[in-house]
This record gives structure tokens, C-alpha cells and sequence, in this order.
């Protein structure tokens, strides 16, 4: 059985089609940490557990009608899921699978950072080529990422170590 992929999801002539047998052949030891991509919460929908299981079935199987069916939803929803807004690390994670060219990163914005922070990432794990879990874990480097920023936002520079005033860098207190 052949899995076929859609119009819009063709890649270039220079790379090898997903189904080849070089890209069969070649074994997936790691998929990256991605963030889900943001929805609506429904029972029935992608789910952020949902979405990484997808991509950790995806890298078993290497076809999206068998990756979909397994976690219960159709073919035309994951690429669906693929176009929304928000959906790049969901992207880099099904391409790194697939063997798709590598495509330049987006640039993050903090709205991207918050959400990184509140989501998480999420990273399949697979065992001997077969999809075995899923790890959750809290994105430390958003965290620090959007701190950092918001720390060269901030109005007022740093207070700064001055050796002849001591630790304290600070007026007295008056009472």
C-alpha cells in the first residue's frame, strides 16, 4: 500500500520523494523537541499529546495517512494542522522526519516565547525504530530566551558592581 502525498506538500525535484526507499531505509535515532502547534482545547482535536505522538508514529512509519490514523484523525487534518499559524517547530519536526530541505527558521516573537513557556516541549521517543512515548518537559531555553529580551526592554540599565561602594549599590534608606 502507498501512501500518497498531496499536491501541496510536494518537494523539490533535487530531493528524494519521503516514501523512497533511501529515506525508508535510513533510521531515525532522535526526534527533535518541538511545541505544539497552539489550538483550541477539544477532547476530539489536536491535542498537544495527540500531535507528538503523531509526529513519534510518523517517524515509525514514515506516511502520514498511517501516522494519522493511529492517533485517530484523518490525513487532511494533519496538513491542515501543518498550515496553521504557529505551526513552524511542528513543521521542522514532520520535515527532519521526512527528510524534507531544511528551511530557514522563523524569526520568534515574544508571543511565540510565552507560549513555548506555558506549553512546553514535547519530544516522541522511539525504541529499536518503534514509537515508544513521549516526553514533556518545560522549555527552559524560551524561558531564558524571553528574559533576556524583556531584561533589553526594560527602561533602566543594570545596577553594576562598584568595588568602592561595597556590595550595595544603592542609596541608604531613610526612615
Amino acid at each position: 500500500m502507498t501512501c500518497p502525498t498531496p499536491a501541496s506538500a510536494k518537494a523539490p525535484a533535487d530531493t528524494p520523494h519521503p516514501r523512497s526507499a533511501a529515506i525508508q531505509s535510513r533510521r531515525i535515532s532522535r526526534i527533535p523537541a518541538f511545541t505544539p502547534v497552539p489550538l483550541r482545547a477539544r477532547r476530539d482535536g489536536w491535542t498537544p499529546l495527540r500531535q507528538a505522538e503523531f509526529i513519534g508514529y510518523l517517524a515509525e512509519t514514515r506516511c502520514v495517512k498511517r501516522a494519522a490514523a493511529r492517533v485517530g484523525m484523518s490525513r487532511e487534518s494533519a496538513y491542515r494542522l501543518r498550515r496553521k499559524a504557529g505551526a513552524e517547530p511542528f513543521c521542522m519536526a514532520w520535515d527532519t522526519i521526512l527528510g524534507a530541505p531544511d528551511r530557514p527558521r522563523p524569526k520568534v516573537t515574544l508571543e511565540a516565547l510565552f507560549r513555548r513557556i506555558a506549553q512546553g516541549s514535547y519530544r516522541p521517543v522511539l525504541r529499536g525504530g518503534r514509537y515508544a512515548g513521549t516526553l514533556h518537559k518545560p522549555d527552559n531555553s524560551a524561558l531564558r530566551s524571553a528574559l533576556g529580551r524583556l531584561d533589553r526592554l526594560s527602561a533602566e540599565p543594570p545596577a553594576r558592581y562598584d568595588p568602592r561602594k561595597g556590595h550595595r549599590n544603592q542609596k541608604p534608606r531613610s526612615v
